[in-house]
């Protein structure tokens, strides 16, 4: 693998390490199973594209991009909280709903964002050269800032609240912690994240298109099962380093398949390395399992 495909892998694995960390709060914190994954992602993507190519700053479109997502999160929640529907089906209904959504936010199945300004455009230099390497850091950085700020957030009185109401929601509830309340909140701020990737990953990849948010789930959970496997612990800082690295390593695991010249695989058999590289993610902790038996047997 090149430098340039090292760097490429890096970045994209940076991108949905955010996306991870939404599925982390989601499904380990919230113990909330959500597909809303699969629309947010491009909604954020769709959100930004359209806010960049209509003249307006990179970084607020951003914003404005994890607050949609959040709102498409709270409204997952609240179909679950308030109408009872069951948490999967109110996450597939509004990921349907999102499809025809990012459609009007658009106007057209894809916005190109070639020529525009981006978040990458002060830190690269005139033609481009550097933006190679360039744009991984500045993510690096966007990704540092957002683990430390989960981390202390999850710290607080506001965040052992979250964790509660996805670890024992009776117990929370006869501490007075509004379960309900708490499950809107946390599903809003997953949906958020994975919103922020997608508005980031729309302005790498030079557009926003459509269908970019098919599998996203599959890989926020493949990066969050990745990294429980290698970095096993209780200690949430550490859970989100894990996510983290799992995303990246994820990224890394696709890059090297693709290049690999003697396994002959090519860019269509993308969704069949992911299916493989998960299911083995899954079943990697029972085979550490029977390895841990049978040292102790021995």
């Amino acid at each position: 693998m090149s430098f340039i495909s090292l760097m490429g892998a890096l970045e994209i694995g940076l991108i949905f390490a955010l996306v991870a960390l939404g599925v982390l709060i989601s499904f380990r914190i919230l113990n909330f199973p959500d597909l809303t994954a699969d629309g947010s992602f491009p909604l954020g993507g769709a959100v930004a594209a359209t806010l960049i190519s209509g003249g307006h700053d990179p970084w607020l479109s951003c914003a404005i991009a994890a607050v949609a997502g959040a709102m498409s999160g709270w409204v997952t929640a609240w179909l679950n909280v308030r109408l009872n529907i069951l948490q999967l089906l109110a996450s597939i209904l509004v990921m349907i709903a999102l499809y025809s959504i990012n459609l009007r936010i658009m106007g057209a199945p894809n916005v190109p964002l070639l020529g525009e300004a981006t978040v990458f455009t002060p830190f690269i230099g005139e033609g481009g050269d550097s933006a190679y390497w360039i744009q991984p850091m500045v993510l690096v950085a966007v990704v540092i800032a957002v683990k430390l700020g989960l981390d202390a957030f999850f710290a607080s009185q506001s965040g052992l609240a979250l964790r509660a109401t996805g670890a024992n929601p009776r117990m929370a509830r006869a501490q007075g912690i509004s379960t309900n309340r708490y499950t809107l909140a946390g599903m809003a701020l997953s949906n958020a994240l994975i919103a922020l990737g997608g508005a980031l990953y729309v302005q790498t990849q030079g557009g926003a298109d459509i269908s970019m948010g098919v599998g996203t789930i599959v890989i926020g959970l493949a990066a969050v099962i990745i990294g429980e496997t290698l970095i096993p612990s209780r200690n949430l800082w550490i859970i989100t380093l894990a996510t983290v690295l799992g995303a990246i390593l994820y990224r890394l695991f696709i890059a090297l398949a693709l290049t690999a010249d003697f396994i002959g695989l090519q860019a269509q058999d993308l969704n069949l390395i992911t299916a493989v590289l998960v299911g083995f993610a899954l079943v990697l902790p029972m085979l550490k399992a029977k390895l841990r038996r049978a040292s102790g047997a021995k």
